[in-house]
């Protein structure tokens, strides 16, 4: 595990504090949870644009066209 020093606004800092003994974690945890939950949110736009780059219009509309062309069940229909 790797020890880092951060700088962080007093108002944060505080605000940090309040929060992590609301949900009854440390403020090392909380700190972590928030700087892991950010990082899980740039992979996943990274992976959804790289996945983005790989469609094809043409084939969407070759996975479409397997779809029946049928009513939906009556416990799918609004």
């Amino acid at each position: 595990m790797s020890a880092i020093s951060v700088r962080l606004p007093d108002s944060i800092h505080k605000m940090a504090r309040e929060i992590a003994s609301e949900d009854h974690v440390s403020l090392n945890q909380f700190i972590a949870s928030a700087v892991a939950e950010k990082i899980s949110a740039i992979t996943t736009e990274t992976y959804l644009a790289q996945r983005a780059a790989r469609g094809s219009v043409d084939k969407f509309r070759a996975a479409l066209a397997k779809v029946p062309d049928v009513e939906p069940e009556e416990f799918d229909r609004m």
